[in-house]
């Protein structure tokens, strides 16, 4: 270890968070950063740019300058803290106790920026053992929230063509699943080969992706698009330093939740090991048409359904791209859709199973997703759900039952 204690601490108060500039050993880094490094993939899984000859190249060549001692940019990762961790941070005076700070964090530990220099030292440190004991510059970001983090990323990365808006935020996909899971109540939050056959279940990439569309306002989200569409960059930037994610997003989909789970009562499956492998579909683009209706939760098996319930709900609080509500007339606009959400949910649970099934005409939405066109299928049944769902919001919930929504 180093024998200079240096932190160099600085408040950021644009988005509620601390960056400190310590020293590391190289093997400290590492062993520090090794979790998130694993989970993230190492670079040629996150950069295509990296497999080409040229690139090759310069790698090793970094990797060299690397054995020879040379001085690399600070890496950037960043932790949130919980309260009791964050009212200390400001009397935080040495290095070692930033350090102490993020390996009790290991668990959920994220590199902001840096895949590609963490990649060249694990390579420069398996070929000479020396290369464990040299100083490297750490800048830590310790937030309060996720949205602090995922604002630092964006802001970090501008430029970096390779990436994707979806890649970027997997970056700091762990406290992001994080505080998902404790800002809403799910049946079962899904992960890997994890399978949806009952209502209130839903995928981390699925919900990743309509935290993308709930900031953009669109359902026209291109995961593939680059970063340097600078729009679809500033416009979650934007939606990151007015809070709308932690006051709305979360709230959002705790509706889209609890409706599932209400619609989910038709014909439900009663046990997963009795269900119908062909019953579910995961994916984020497979088409209700491809299934069939037979269940309430096949509405929300697509992501085309979840995608439509989020946007439509973003337009209706916040208002569409720039023409953007005010604060106190988008509080007011998410507690009246909460509570007009809530009272349809209680009147679908006091349903018998026919009147349910009157209630929900998937025959109707049967029909409609039939006459859908043969090319951009996924673009298409995005915006039908979308229309159907926004018809839904501005009735307030209150309708006699869904065909004006499948009509729309």
């Amino acid at each position: 270890m180093s024998e200079q204690n240096y932190i160099s601490k600085i408040q950021d108060t644009r988005v509620d968070c601390w960056s400190a500039l310590v020293e590391f050993d190289v093997k400290d880094y590492l062993e520090l950063a090794e979790k998130a490094y694993k989970e993230r993939g190492g670079i040629k899984h996150q950069r295509d740019a990296l497999k080409t000859t040229t690139a090759k190249r310069i790698r090793s060549r970094l990797v060299e300058d690397l054995r020879r001692g040379a001085v690399i940019p600070p890496l950037v990762i960043g932790i949130v803290a919980d309260d009791e961790d964050w009212t200390r941070i400001a009397s935080i005076s040495q290095a070692d106790q930033v350090k102490e700070l993020l390996k009790k964090y290991y668990e959920d530990l994220s590199i902001i920026d840096g895949m590609q220099r963490t990649t060249a030292l694990k390579e420069a440190l398996a070929l000479d053992g020396e290369v464990g004991d040299h100083l490297i510059r750490v800048e830590a970001w310790i937030a309060k929230g996720t949205e602090s983090l995922i604002y630092r990323m964006l802001v970090l990365n501008t430029g970096q063509v390779p990436w994707n808006l979806k890649q970027q935020l997997e970056v700091v996909y762990a406290p992001l699943v994080k505080t998902i899971r404790e800002k809403v109540r799910f049946h079962r939050l899904l992960s890997g080969s994890d399978r949806r056959w009952k209502g209130g279940e839903f995928k981390t990439d699925s919900l990743i992706e309509s935290y993308i569309a709930f900031g953009l306002r669109r359902t026209e989200v291109d995961t593939q698009e680059s970063l340097a569409d600078e729009f679809s960059r500033l416009d979650i930037a934007e939606a990151l330093t007015n809070k709308k994610y932690d006051h709305y997003f979360y709230r959002v989909v705790q509706m889209l939740v609890n409706f599932d789970i209400a619609i989910s009562r038709y014909n439900e499956v009663v046990n997963e090991d009795t269900a119908d492998p062909s019953d579910s579909s995961d994916s984020l683009e497979v088409g209700i048409k491809s299934r069939k209706l037979v269940r309430g939760r096949n509405i929300f098996d697509t992501q085309a359904a979840r995608v439509g319930f989020i946007v439509a709900c973003a337009v209706s609080i916040l208002g569409r791209v720039g023409m953007d509500k005010e604060e106190d007339i988008s509080e007011e606009r998410c507690t009246s859709l909460e509570n007009s959400c809530s009272e349809l949910v209680q009147r679908i649970n006091s349903l018998e199973v026919q009147e349910l099934e009157s209630f929900l005409l998937l025959d109707v939405l049967a029909e409609k997703l039939s006459r859908r066109p043969s090319s951009a299928v996924g673009r298409w049944e995005r915006s039908f759900f979308e229309s159907a769902f926004r018809v839904l919001i501005e009735e307030n919930f209150n309708v006699p039952n869904m065909e004006p929504c499948w009509r729309a």
